[in-house]
């Protein structure tokens, strides 16, 4: 493959407009062409400048070609018509392979060059897919080879596919050596790609032979068996010490933990596997190699799934229970893949046909070249599974009702009976599970089962009866005192913020005016409702059909305390918000706003389109013309509490600078275990508990008629502005 220009010669725009694309070979083949046979060409960087830095590269290498040690063998690859190959031959260096995916420049320097220099060899070939075996090559020339492949339009994918070859087909301890214009893209990849286990130098080339404005650079990448071995000791050292960093699945590709190729014992490095564009999903994995070499391996490789339910479980969680799996798989290196929410009721032949390529790439050196990475996992959790309904709504689409039981987790080992939860789950959304709901025993029906054989609710009460394990029948209510989120807690705890306010409240007598936009399955208002009762809570859900599928099977109910208003979230604030900016301290008075110092608005909506990267809530609730409303809202005093979900770190970027763009005070509680991030925003200092944060949990703890871990989770708390 050629070059890219860097200025035209006088008179070629005519043969230059014939490449357009840089990548394409019919559009080589009619350049060179066109050009005719026996001229060279020269895109930047004429031999005259070149001379004296690559020969003292060169010569610096076993001797050199003339100082007595073994002649380097030399891939050109890219070679174009330039006269660099023909003068390294003419300085001594006669073992010099050149390639060109264009057949028209191939034959033409094989015409010229057969004679007057029969040692060179020429061969036609893709220099993104060589067909040379691994570690040919002592040096690769790169005279503006990968500047071609790097074309801004064409972005990344060609270059890093040349880079790699260029490292299968050099030796250990070789050089890759690549004459460039150094654009910031161009040094951007070859940063990234050369930044574990190589020494890298740069020099500027001087340009008084050449016709071309543009400045030259020669970068030299060495590939250093003492660096590489001194690396590898370090990372030996890693892990005995427990140093434990979260790499991508392209850091381990390039050596950050030693090479893949060879199990080392007793590595364990988590990493992220897939990224936007290569695959369905991202997933949290661990790669361990077994601590011991046995000769009972019955896999060289094995993946490992556990689903997000068992995640917790110390068999998967601690790094101990982790090598018991290790031992137990029998495989000589286990890729442990971790699912989360992001997963949730995906089928799994989809996960598994997205993750095979993807630990493709992590597979070790193996005789059995033809193995296959055989997939084992710990089961979804469930063990029990009975879909009550399946409904689709013109608004939120797919649902499904579904009672399950899960696998005991070693926690639970000690439990005689096992606890049965109701989820609610949105299809549209990798089949997302939005709520789960504990279900326990109803006390009161063994006392009113004859009565309510009689009463015309008998019908709705049996839908609520399962059978028992001696196939009696038992009345299951939903228990509106758990929680079945984590973030749901992380919530209740972020009130820690305005504990004092509440605290003000409650004393008084006074009602906390408490918005929640997005119902669900009525778990969390209801759980507010009995937790913290002195709160007026009114949900706003645009979907009349949640409402009633909460209502039927998740035991949610309204009163004067708690109340749905069905319509459109942001419009529910922006009328609020706009009467507020409109009405006199008078009138603010006299509807009782007084007594109300402090409000509470929840954002706790999922998005149908996801393609912006933002899971939860909707676009529309992060952008700025709501987010002044709420503050409107707020009325300066008030704590504004918004559900975080996004895989893109830029995405998430973009809503926290918005957020401290608008309010003065953001902190966030980032839930390890799940994608969540529960943001708390405030305009003013008015209600806010920033001084002491232990007695505003203590005061909040105080409060509360349910158990909730705030301590717990307020370790979590990071101050954002």
């Amino acid at each position: 493959m050629a070059t890219t220009p860097a200025a035209p010669a006088a008179g070629g725009a005519a043969i230059l407009d014939t490449l357009g694309d840089f990548t394409s070979r019919e559009n080589w083949d009619k350049f060179f062409a066109l050009r005719g046979t026996g001229d060279s060409f020269e895109w930047y960087a004429e031999w005259d400048d070149l001379r004296a830095p690559l020969l003292s590269l060169l010569h610096g290498r076993d001797g050199g070609a003339e100082g007595g040690g073994r002649a380097p063998e030399i891939l050109v690859p890219g070679c174009g018509s330039s006269v660099l190959s023909e003068r390294l031959y003419d300085a001594g260096f006669r073992r010099v392979t050149n390639v060109d995916f264009s057949r028209v420049l191939v034959a033409d320097m094989l015409r010229r060059h057969a004679r007057a220099r029969p040692e060179m060899r020429w061969r036609v070939m893709d220099m993104t897919d060589m067909q040379f075996t691994d570690g040919s090559f002592d040096v690769i020339l790169d005279k503006g080879g990968l500047d071609a492949l790097m074309e801004p339009e064409a972005g990344t994918k060609l270059g890093m596919k040349y880079l790699n070859e260029a490292k299968r087909v050099l030796k250990s301890g070789g050089k890759f050596v690549c004459l460039t214009l150094a654009e910031s893209h161009v040094l951007a990849l070859i940063l990234s790609e050369f930044r574990f286990g190589w020494d890298m130098s740069i020099q500027a080339i001087g340009n008084e032979s050449s016709k071309s404005a543009f400045q030259t650079f020669m970068l030299v990448m060495a590939n250093d068996v003492i660096h590489s071995l001194e690396k590898e000791n370090t990372i030996r050292e890693s892990y005995s010490s427990g140093v434990d960093v979260t790499l991508s699945l392209r850091d381990l590709q390039l050596g950050a933990v030693g090479d893949l190729k060879v199990i080392i014992p007793g590595r364990r490095r988590m990493f992220i596997l897939g990224d936007q564009g290569n695959s369905l999903y991202c997933y949290k994995a661990v790669l361990l190699d077994a601590r011991k070499r046995t000769e009972t391996f019955v896999y060289h490789c094995g993946v490992f799934i556990v689903p997000k339910v068992r995640a917790h479980e110390w068999l998967f969680a601690s790094e101990e229970g982790q090598w018991h799996v290790v031992e137990s798989a029998k495989a000589a290196r286990l890729i442990m893949v971790f699912l989360d929410s992001r997963h949730a009721n995906a089928d799994m032949d989809v996960i598994k046909n997205d993750l095979s390529p993807l630990v493709k790439d992590l597979e070790p050196g193996n005789p059995e070249e033809e193995a296959r990475i055989p997939f084992m996992m710990a089961g979804d959790g469930v063990k029990q599974r009975e879909i009550l309904q399946e409904v689709t709504s013109e608004i939120t689409g797919p649902m499904v009702v579904e009672d399950v039981v899960y696998e005991n987790s070693d926690e639970d080992q000690s439990s005689m009976t096992e606890k049965m939860f109701r989820r609610l789950i949105f299809k549209r959304n990798s089949g997302l599970v939005q709520s789960e709901a504990l279900l326990v025993k109803d006390s009161t029906s063994d006392k009113a089962d004859e009565n309510n054989k009689k009463s015309p609710s008998a019908s709705k009460k049996r839908r609520n009866q399962k059978k028992g394990p001696s196939g009696s029948k038992t009345v299951l209510r939903i228990d509106h005192s758990y929680l079945g989120s984590s973030y749901h807690s992380s919530i209740i705890s972020g009130l820690s913020l305005i504990a004092s306010a509440l605290d003000s409240a409650a004393v008084a007598g006074t009602k906390v005016s408490t918005t929640v936009i997005g119902l669900g399955a009525g778990t969390l208002p209801m759980f507010l409702r009995g937790c913290l009762p002195f709160l007026d809570i009114k949900v706003v859900e645009l979907d009349p059909l949640v409402e009633e599928v909460a209502k039927k099977y998740f035991g949610f109910s309204t009163d004067e305390q708690l109340q749905v208003h069905l319509g459109d979230g942001i419009k529910f604030i922006d009328d609020i918000a706009v009467a507020n900016s409109g009405a006199t301290t008078q009138q603010l008075m006299s509807t009782g706003n007084e007594n109300n110092a402090v409000k509470i608005l929840i954002v706790d909506v999922d998005s149908s389109d996801v393609s912006s990267g933002l899971s939860c809530p909707h676009a529309n609730f992060v952008e700025d013309s709501f987010l002044l409303a709420v503050k409107k809202f707020l009325d300066e005093g008030g704590l504004f509490i918004i559900n975080l979900v996004s895989r893109s770190s830029a995405v998430r970027e973009m809503v926290v600078s918005r957020l401290k763009a608008a309010f003065e005070h953001l902190y966030s509680l980032h839930l390890e275990e799940d994608l969540n991030e529960v943001l708390f925003a405030t305009p003013s200092e008015r209600c806010l508990d920033n001084s002491n944060m232990d007695e505003a949990v203590a005061k909040l703890k105080a409060m509360l008629k349910f158990p909730v871990n705030v301590e717990s989770d307020m370790k979590k708390l990071q101050k954002l502005q």
